[in-house]
């Protein structure tokens, strides 16, 4: 019997691979305009790192946490999320001295033992962002007009949902009304919020269960307990939004499932997923920092799921997005062939992705190859077309196609067709 992949891990295969790739690095492309660095952290770090910052009473530390004990008996975790990492790699290795403000990202494979559904693995990865240093309002409108930023450019759209869940000064006087919003209610809900009431009453609102949704709609609200201060950081972010034209909703109910967010959070929702629209998330967490030891230094960040973005750009009609290859090398003939041969390694030392057919196929089948491996352009070149100096270039995407006179040198044949092809 053959060895299957573990339930919750797939494998990506080489033709989803494209997706991967044009999300990876259109994502890169926006971060780097946003003057963020990219910082690589391990998959393994001690299991007190995630109870510290993500919380003890979470699902995701009390049910989901893939720990054991390694062989010098320390506690590891393969992480469940990234931002704990990154933090303590910024503590660790001093990165608050090199600057005011430090604009990080990673990108790679999160681990979480929870139920494999639609868009969520047992391993998923994620884009992660941490912008330390600033407590500045702008800060939080600019971190989500990179997420929103992101999602346009690689020609999806979401709904963006914000919140604040107000800070150690005004959370407690919240924290207290819901308790109370609660007890009376308490034989009417899950067993899950039940535990929660008194474990962590905020994380209630996030229920998943109808039911227990239905006794929340009066809920008290987090916005009509905010200070003064929290109260203008919000307006702040509002109006900032608005003045980049980004569409929003203030959703009151909205907490995240770790404990270490205050003031701003924010989700990016779709409805082409079913029940678990969130595609990205993230907020503000100004005590993590200090809370593991570092320099009261506050952040922002957010994180956006890789795999239910391909899932949604593998729904769309992806045009002119994945093309596997520039050009797809069409030859008839043992001479043709042969100049082929070379022409493709020529073609791609000037930057261009290229293949063609060495098991001597029909131009026809080889077309069909060329179609198959996604190629943007095929090329066919013939013994008539090497007699003329001229290739044909087709366009696979709108069919047209071309006769392109080449120069009498062999050598010059790349630059000319790469300059014509214009990728």
């Amino acid at each position: 019997m053959s060895i299957k992949a573990l339930k919750g891990f797939k494998d990506i295969l080489p033709d989803e691979v494209g997706l991967w790739q044009f999300i990876e690095q259109t994502t890169r492309d926006v971060f780097h305009r946003y003057g963020l660095e990219e910082i690589k952290v391990p998959t393994l770090e001690k299991t007190e790192l995630f109870v510290r910052t993500i919380g003890e009473s979470t699902d995701i530390v009390e049910k989901e946490m893939y720990t054991f004990t390694d062989r010098n008996g320390t506690s590891v975790t393969m992480r469940p999320e990234g931002t704990a990492s990154v933090i303590r790699a910024y503590i660790e290795n001093g990165l608050y001295v090199r600057g005011s403000v430090q604009r990080l990202y990673t990108i790679g494979p999160m681990f979480r033992h929870e139920r494999p559904q639609k868009g969520r693995l047992r391993q998923f990865h994620q884009m992660s962002v941490e912008v330390l240093g600033s407590n500045s309002a702008m800060i939080d409108t600019e971190v989500m007009a990179m997420a929103w930023q992101i999602l346009k450019e690689i020609g999806l759209q979401a709904s963006l949902e914000i919140n604040s869940l107000g800070c150690t000064s005004c959370r407690p006087a919240f924290k207290a009304a819901l308790q109370e919003f609660i007890k009376v209610r308490i034989s009417y809900l899950c067993e899950d919020c039940q535990r929660r009431s008194t474990t962590n009453p905020l994380r209630v609102l996030d229920c998943k269960s109808d039911h227990c949704q239905a006794e929340y709609v009066s809920a008290p609200s987090i916005t009509d307990h905010l200070c003064d201060g929290c109260c203008d950081h919000f307006e702040k972010v509002r109006q900032t939004l608005e003045s980049l034209k980004i569409p929003f909703d203030v959703n009151p109910k909205m907490v995240r499932g770790l404990d270490y967010y205050t003031q701003t959070t924010f989700e990016l929702i779709t409805t082409e997923l079913g029940s678990q629209g969130a595609i990205g998330a993230g907020g503000r967490y100004d005590g993590l920092v200090r809370q593991l030891g570092g320099p009261g230094v506050p952040g922002i960040g957010f994180a956006m799921g890789m795999e239910r973005l391909v899932m949604l750009l593998s729904q769309k009609e992806q045009g002119e997005i994945l093309h596997a290859l520039d050009l797809f090398l069409v030859t008839q003939g043992d001479k043709a062939y042969e100049k082929g041969f070379v022409l493709m390694q020529a073609l791609r030392a000037e930057g261009l992705r290229v293949m063609m057919d060495h098991e001597g196929r029909s131009m026809k089948n080889q077309m069909k190859q060329a179609d198959k491996q996604k190629a943007w352009f095929a090329l066919i070149l013939g013994t008539r077309e090497l007699e003329n100096h001229e290739v044909a270039l087709k366009d696979m995407h709108s069919g047209e196609q071309e006769l392109i006179e080449l120069p009498l040198t062999f050598e010059d044949w790349a630059a000319v067709i790469k300059d014509k092809i214009k990728i």
